[in-house]
């Protein structure tokens, strides 16, 4: 079969690895539109039952990864400078630039070809391929060029959200929250390596006008930030990719959804197909679920219309409660001022219990070691 991969994220990338493992004969092809090496984002968060699904797939490339994984534990959450709560949590993460460098190495070291600085425009350049994945992130093209067979759905949220670096080294995975002027601001962040951190600011849509991130720039907009979460950041200052581009990244959620997840040769993966909101860190482990799952059908069945179908409701009842739970996590972050206004002990309940439904608990809380 010759398959070709548009987009050499962790999904197109993972499912490469897997189809050329379960059949040499496989053609497979990559095609980045960016450089090598060349990757937007900070470090992204994996579960330990992914890494029984990665050693199970692959143990070489599994292997890597976890070795370049770092940890953060436990969970705090702060308010106004002042620690609220301290959770046990346990969580991995990696830097996306090295789990990509890990995944292309291991893709071209089974035989499969990687187009760098290759952007694909229309699927006819790949006439002779049996199976094209679009797995080419939340603006796919491929999914653009047939949306109305695809029939994708964008739902837009309300908070404004940053994704940003920093040499910071957050060993616990924290959330602080600090009131301003404008109203409330807040962070999320976790080291990924030794010396570097996520660190996700995130606000109303009216603190982020009120404190006139509309019209800073990239520059002045980090200086507000830093200043804001001066206490957290020990002069360590924050690092934006994208003010490169002239204009702070500021940004608003994007849920993707899609009716169909393939037409006739054309298969989508990913944010391409599905995208869950980033305060539960699951997109890219979700991401890799997709490929394990579409290289299982694919290698299963010979009709590859039945693989597809079976591979489209595998995943869809799989994203069931993740799809959940981050729509409750993104919806709670929306309605903060309900929450935030509480004694610190029900402010933090109702923080780690937000993904569940009204009234629900949440099955991964194992308390508090100690609660202000």
């Amino acid at each position: 079969m010759k398959i070709v991969c548009v987009g050499g994220g962790p999904a197109g990338l993972y499912f490469a690895i897997l189809a050329k493992l379960r059949s040499n004969d496989h053609d497979v092809t990559v095609v980045e539109r960016n450089s090598a090496g060349v990757t937007h984002g900070w470090g992204v968060v994996f579960s330990d039952k992914l890494f029984y699904n990665l050693y199970s797939n692959d143990f070489e490339s599994a292997h890597e990864i976890r070795e370049s994984s770092a940890h953060c534990n436990p969970t705090k959450i702060h308010i106004q400078g002042k620690l609220a709560g301290l959770l046990d949590s346990y969580t991995l993460s990696i830097a996306r630039r090295r789990l990509l460098d890990i995944l292309a190495k291991r893709a071209m070291e089974l035989g499969v070809e990687i187009r760098f600085e290759h952007e694909a425009k229309d699927s006819s350049e790949f006439a002779d391929a049996d199976l094209i994945v679009a797995c080419d992130g939340m603006n796919s093209r491929l999914r653009h060029l047939y949306t109305s067979h695809f029939q994708t759905n964008v739902d837009v949220g309300q908070n404004k959200y940053i994704w940003l670096g920093t040499h910071k080294v957050f060993d616990a995975f924290t959330f602080a929250f600090e009131e301003t002027s404008a109203g409330w601001i807040w962070f999320h962040a976790y080291r990924f390596d030794n010396d570097t951190s996520t660190f996700i600011a995130e606000c109303s849509p009216q603190t982020w006008k009120g404190l006139g991130f509309d019209e800073l720039g990239p520059d002045e907009s980090i200086a507000l930030l830093e200043g804001i979460f001066e206490s957290y950041l020990d002069d360590n200052p924050l690092i934006d990719q994208m003010s490169r581009f002239g204009k702070a990244a500021w940004l608003n959620f994007q849920r993707i959804t899609n009716e169909s997840w393939y037409h006739d040769n054309i298969v989508l993966m990913g944010d391409a197909a599905h995208t869950t909101h980033f305060t539960i860190g699951s997109g890219t482990e979700l991401a890799l679920e997709d490929a394990i799952s579409l290289a299982k059908k694919l290698h299963k069945r010979e009709d590859l219309q039945s693989a597809l179908k079976a591979y489209e409701e595998e995943r869809r009842f799989a994203l069931r409660i993740p799809q959940i739970a981050a729509y409750n996590s993104a919806r709670w972050f929306e309605h903060l001022q309900r929450h935030i206004d509480q004694d610190a002990e029900p402010f933090v309940s109702s923080l780690v219990n937000r993904m569940q439904p009204k009234n629900g608990r949440y099955s991964g809380f194992s308390g508090f070691s100690r609660l202000w």
